[in-house]
């Protein structure tokens, strides 16, 4: 009985936290909602560049930080765990490497990568939404957690023949529908604060 008390005001301590966030420093929620939803909109309309990119993008992250661990492991090489690291940053770069040099394969390995992605973000959202759910408007994270776990299920339904243009459509939809949510929540919020 005790720790079910405790429970339930933790999270109306959390509540009220969150809620103080939303009501100071709205305009800053708005502005990265009306942000996310003009991104999220760009990556709709060109949905092939935003899949070679993104593939791109963390090809060459890899490929440096791969080339830092490299460097780093045989400058420490007596270092425990010389192998480990050395191992490490090996595969980083062939991983870069390959993104770079076969970009088709990489969009599939990350179309894969976001279904699960997606599906994790869509029972992260859901579980903050009901955490919300006393707080105005927490429908709207609960609708966007249940968006995300329909676009996981969409590209594994689609695999891999939609995987070019996929990756960046999902990729738009779930950065505008997330967007929105920011930007209900902190108009609603907005009211509060004055």
């Amino acid at each position: 009985m005790f720790k079910l008390d405790t429970s339930t005001l933790e999270i109306n301590q959390m509540q009220q936290q969150m809620q103080h966030y939303f009501q100071t420093h709205w305009k800053l929620f708005l502005a990265e909602g009306i942000f996310l939803i003009i991104l999220g909109t760009i990556a709709i309309l060109v949905p092939q560049f935003f899949t070679v990119a993104i593939v791109v993008s963390l090809g060459w992250i890899l490929l440096f930080g791969g080339t830092f661990l490299i460097v780093r492991a045989l400058f420490f090489f007596r270092m425990p765990g010389f192998g480990l690291w050395l191992f490490m940053g090996v595969l980083q770069f062939l991983i870069g490497f390959l993104f770079l040099s076969q970009p088709l394969e990489g969009i599939l390995t990350l179309t894969l990568l976001m279904t699960l992605f997606f599906a994790l973000e869509g029972v992260a959202k859901i579980s903050f939404a009901l955490m919300m759910r006393p707080l105005a408007h927490w429908g709207y994270i609960l609708f966007s957690g249940l968006t995300a776990l329909f676009l996981a299920l969409v590209i594994w339904m689609g695999w891999p023949g939609t995987a070019e243009w996929l990756l960046g459509l999902l990729f738009g939809i779930n950065m505008l529908l997330g967007g929105w949510s920011l930007v209900n929540i902190s108009l609603r919020h907005k009211d509060n604060s004055l």
